[in-house]
C-alpha cells in the first residue's frame, strides 16, 4: 500500500503541474461567470425568470459534464499514458521498485481525483453564485439534491476516462487517441439519438444520468439498472486497459 500511495502522491503531483488542470478549473469557472452574466442580462433586459439559486448549479453542470469536463479528461488521460509514452517517461517510472498494476492503477485514481475536484469546485462556485445572484429561496431538499447530483456525476466521467485510457494503450500518437475519442463520441451521440430505446447501453448518455436522481418519484430501478450497466463497462474497460499497458513493450 506505501508503495501504490507514493505512485499515487507522483501522479498527482504531475498533473497539477500540467497546464490542462489549471486550464480546465478557469474554463469551468468561465462557465459560471457567463451563465450569470447570461441570466442577468436576460432577467434585467427581457423581464424573464432567470435560474434560481439551486436551479442555476444543475444548469452549470448540463452544460460542463457534455463539453468541458469529457474534453479536458481526455487531455489528461492521454497525456498520462500516451505523453509518457512519446516521451520515454514510462520507461523511467517502471524502473522503480513498483508493479506496473500499481502504476496503472494509480494513474487512474489521479484521473479519478482530478474529475472530482472539478466536479467539487464547480458545485462550490456554482452554489456560491447561485445565492449570490439569485435571491429566492431554495429548500434543503433541493440543495442535497443538487449535491447529490454532482457528487454521482463522477461515475460516468471515470467509466469514460477508462475507455479512453484503453484507447491510449491502444494507439501510440495521443493525437490519434484525441481524434479516435471525438469520433467516437459523437458518434454515440448520434446512436443514442436514433436508437432511443437503447441509450442507456451508450457511454455518453450515461453523462445524463444524475437527472435520475432530480425527478420527484424517485426511479430506483432505472437508476440501479444504469449503475450496474455502468460499473460493468467500467470493469471491462479497466481490465482491457491493464492488459495492454501490462503488454506494452518499452
Amino acid at each position: 500500500m506505501a508503495v501504490f500511495q507514493a505512485a499515487l502522491v507522483n501522479e498527482i503531483e504531475r498533473l497539477i503541474k500540467k497546464k490542462k488542470a489549471l486550464v480546465a478549473v478557469l474554463l469551468s469557472l468561465a462557465v459560471i461567470v457567463i451563465g450569470q452574466l447570461g441570466i442577468v442580462g436576460v432577467r434585467s433586459g427581457f423581464g424573464l425568470r432567470g435560474a434560481g439559486s439551486v436551479e442555476f448549479p444543475m444548469l452549470v453542470l448540463s452544460v460542463v459534464v457534455n463539453t468541458i469536463l469529457p474534453l479536458f479528461t481526455a487531455l489528461v488521460a492521454i497525456d498520462s499514458f500516451s505523453g509518457e509514452f512519446a516521451q520515454n517517461s514510462m520507461r523511467i517510472t517502471l524502473t522503480r521498485p513498483v508493479s506496473r498494476f500499481k502504476i496503472f492503477s494509480a494513474k487512474i485514481t489521479a484521473i479519478v481525483l482530478f474529475i472530482l475536484a472539478i466536479l467539487l469546485l464547480l458545485l462550490i462556485f456554482s452554489i456560491l453564485a447561485g445565492f449570490i445572484f439569485n435571491t429566492n429561496s431554495a429548500s434543503l431538499d433541493s440543495l442535497a439534491r443538487t449535491v447529490f447530483a454532482y457528487i454521482v456525476s463522477l461515475l460516468p466521467m471515470v467509466v469514460l476516462a477508462l475507455g479512453i485510457v484503453l484507447l491510449a494503450n491502444v494507439f501510440k500518437s495521443g493525437i490519434s487517441v484525441f481524434f479516435v475519442s471525438i469520433l467516437i463520441f459523437i458518434v454515440l451521440k448520434v446512436l443514442g439519438v436514433v436508437f432511443s430505446q437503447y441509450s442507456s447501453l451508450f457511454m455518453t448518455t450515461q453523462l445524463d444520468w444524475y437527472n435520475l436522481f432530480l425527478v420527484n418519484s424517485f426511479p430506483l430501478g432505472k437508476i440501479v439498472r444504469q449503475f450496474l450497466i455502468m460499473i460493468g463497462s467500467g470493469i471491462m474497460l479497466f481490465t482491457a486497459g491493464f492488459y495492454l499497458f501490462d503488454k506494452k513493450e518499452f
